[in-house]
């Protein structure tokens, strides 16, 4: 099943464009998702157990590496980044 996760990453510190850099970047590197960056969210499109794994994995390692951050989550089912 395929599925459009949309996130954004609220770092809880003023330094607060490393954190979210660093997260984009991550989630960049793999190359069986298709990543959409705008402005106020990142959209990952691919299979569905493979896109939370992904999301579980990254929002834990942004918790241990820059400590308190705030995650808004959409989930859609399909793909709507590659009509």
């Amino acid at each position: 099943m395929k599925t459009t996760l949309e996130i954004s990453k609220y770092p809880l510190d003023k330094d607060y464009k490393k954190p979210i850099k660093d997260f984009i970047s991550r989630i960049n590197k793999n190359p069986d998702f298709t990543v959409l960056t705008s402005a106020t969210n990142t959209q990952i499109s691919g299979d569905y157990d493979q896109v939370m794994q992904l999301i579980q994995n990254e929002v834990k390692i942004s918790f241990e590496k820059y400590g308190k951050v705030v995650f808004v989550m959409k989930i859609f089912n399909g793909d709507l980044l590659n009509k």
